[in-house]
């Protein structure tokens, strides 16, 4: 997967926070969305909110059935307002807000011994269920590759050793994270 210009990185981060703070204040989405060069790409991505520091939304797409552009924008409001484990992001928490955009590689199998935390996102699947974790959450949540499968299992509302079963697939991926952390700081 080839890495991002600074350039690029900063125009996804300066367009979903765009969309999340038009969201949030005004209830509208940006009137214009890039549609050239990377935001034509068609890429799975993850957009992560925190405020202090807390996640407070973390919403993807991994179908990549739609331009970057596009999904960036679907992913950060849903993130700020969609996410069924937090309330909607208030307007009095948009200066404290940071956003992390995850893009991902192409899944593919894994066998557990070659899971590396912090390297691989794992994705559990069997039938419709299925369940993904971003590289990140294993090493925010000090997880171990048993842990990191088990819980994956979980987010698939799976038992937590259905990744043993062999009627379950289970896929890894890279991503390349990042943030705009300065933001938040008040850089």
């Amino acid at each position: 997967m080839p890495f991002l210009s600074e350039a690029e990185r900063r125009a996804l981060l300066d367009l979903a926070r765009r969309t999340v703070v038009e969201a949030v204040t005004s209830g509208c989405l940006p009137q214009k969305i890039p549609v050239d060069g990377l935001f034509a790409e068609r890429r799975d991505v993850f957009v992560t909110l925190h405020v202090r520091g807390r996640l407070r939304g973390c919403i993807g797409v991994t179908s990549a059935d739609e331009p970057l552009g596009d999904s960036v924008v679907r992913c950060a409001v849903s993130a700020a307002s969609q996410d069924p484990r937090f309330p909607p992001v208030r307007t009095d928490e948009i200066g404290d807000l940071q956003i992390e955009i995850s893009l991902l590689s192409t899944a593919a199998p894994i066998r557990p011994g070659e899971i590396q935390i912090g390297r691989h996102g794992l994705i559990v699947a069997r039938g419709r269920q299925r369940g993904l974790l971003l590289p990140q959450v294993a090493v925010e949540h000090h997880l171990s590759i048993e842990q990191f499968l088990q819980e994956t299992c979980r987010k698939a509302q799976l038992p937590l050793d259905a990744w043993r079963d062999t009627n379950v697939e289970l896929l890894g991926f890279t991503c390349e994270v990042f943030s705009d952390e300065a933001h938040a700081a008040g850089v």
